[in-house]
């Protein structure tokens, strides 16, 4: 699959992008949405805020100041299992990190 890096940009349609492991049999791989996810927060958002394992991170999108919020699906799993970044609003962000 040949993924171009506009696919992995947000859009204003964007309000959640959730990673999932790929079972391939022998192996498990992270999916495109992971993929997307490790990449927006390598190149395109910028660290707010960090909590605890359970609450996770603020983000934010400098290209338009929305935030992000970054978890762990399933926290439990080893390494935390596939996480989830979902954009929310000030007020969200500030019930979460305070």
């Amino acid at each position: 699959m040949d993924i171009q890096l506009t696919d992995y940009e947000l859009t204003p349609e964007t309000t959640l992008i959730r990673g999932f492991w790929l079972d391939l049999g022998s192996r498990v791989e992270k999916d495109s949405g992971w993929m997307r996810i490790e990449w927006l927060i390598a190149n395109r958002l910028e660290l707010v805020k960090q909590g605890n394992t359970d609450v996770g991170m603020l983000y934010r999108y400098p290209a338009d100041n929305s935030l992000w919020h970054y978890w762990l699906v399933a926290p439990q799993m080893a390494a935390g299992g596939p996480p989830a970044l979902e954009k929310i609003s000030a007020k969200q962000a500030a019930t979460i990190f305070s």
